[in-house]
């Protein structure tokens, strides 16, 4: 007999919450806030709006269905089951930090606050979610596939992102490494950077794109469900010993970016995610694709 549904809530931490955690009690909040010139008022207006969206959303799970919910913080070692409904409660990003643990479930994407944030990934209100999980768990659900970006190191290690993976040191120091990329007769380069950025084209949206305009580059980014990425190095540094001709680029299918780390620690992290990022190391060599995988979100 299969298992019934089961409701995923991936929620995070709100501002006011942590307000409360650092200063104690919410009238401490306030003094520190008023202190400053700010009030708190309108932090704990956007918490009660994502706790009455996380409540209306719990509610609307049918009776006979599982739930459970998920804090950010929690993620890398919350274990998703093939039968789930992800419901992503708050902003796009999270659903970018949730999509990276997932294998093909569905997700929902339930703004919190809406007229805050873009949509771009939270398209819906909370109140629709009564009928979208029902919806999202039938075989005929429409879903956009929206292209996933994939690291692999030469110790098997593998890290997956939506929007983006950042190669590079985990402070301000220079990253040196060399470059190569698959299926083209250019020899790999020398590199002395502040990091190499490899997106989607939901990515194309965030970071990825801000690149791109700092550059004013003519590369035509990719749309989110698009099998390509974008590629850029950041502020390469050329010496006698290091070049800049390898600098942006796009990756369709069959193509790669490899790197090999020539300082004493790299790291590699997606979306944002600092705290599950991939130690590299002399030597190493990371190798980044269109990933096999795609998050499934529902219209």
């Amino acid at each position: 007999m299969s298992l019934a549904p089961r409701a995923v809530l991936v929620h995070r931490t709100t501002e006011y919450e942590e307000l409360l955690a650092r200063h104690g009690t919410h009238g401490q909040a306030a003094f520190f806030l008023a202190a400053r010139g700010r009030s708190v008022d309108a932090v704990r207006e956007r918490h009660e709006h994502t706790r009455a969206a996380l409540a209306e959303v719990a509610g609307a799970v049918p009776l006979t269905w599982r739930q459970t919910r998920v804090e950010r913080a929690d993620l890398d070692r919350f274990l998703f089951g093939p039968e789930d409904v992800v419901v992503v409660v708050g902003q796009d990003g999270l659903v970018a930090n949730a999509a990276k643990y997932l294998t093909g479930q569905p997700v929902i994407g339930i703004d919190a606050d809406p007229g805050r944030n873009p949509g771009v990934l939270v398209r819906h209100r909370p109140d629709r979610a009564r009928r979208l999980l029902p919806y999202a768990a039938g075989a005929g659900a429409a879903v956009d596939e929206l292209t996933m970006v994939e690291a692999v190191t030469d110790d098997a290690q593998r890290l997956l992102a939506l929007n983006e993976i950042y190669v590079g040191p985990a402070g301000h120091q220079t990253a040196r490494y060399t470059l190569g990329l698959d299926g083209t007769d250019a020899p790999p380069e020398p590199q002395a950077s502040s990091g190499v950025l490899v997106g989607t084209g939901t990515g194309a949206t965030g970071w990825l794109r801000s690149l791109w305009e700092q550059r004013s580059s003519t590369l035509a980014l990719p749309a989110p469900a698009d099998a390509r990425l974008a590629w850029f190095v950041r502020e390469a540094w050329p010496s006698p010993t290091t070049g800049t001709t390898l600098v942006e680029g796009l990756l369709g299918a069959g193509r790669g970016l490899r790197l090999t780390v020539e300082s004493d620690r790299l790291v590699a992290f997606g979306d944002g995610v600092e705290s599950d990022a991939l130690e590299l190391t002399w030597g190493q060599t990371i190798h980044l694709t269109v990933a096999t995988s795609r998050l499934r979100l529902v219209h």
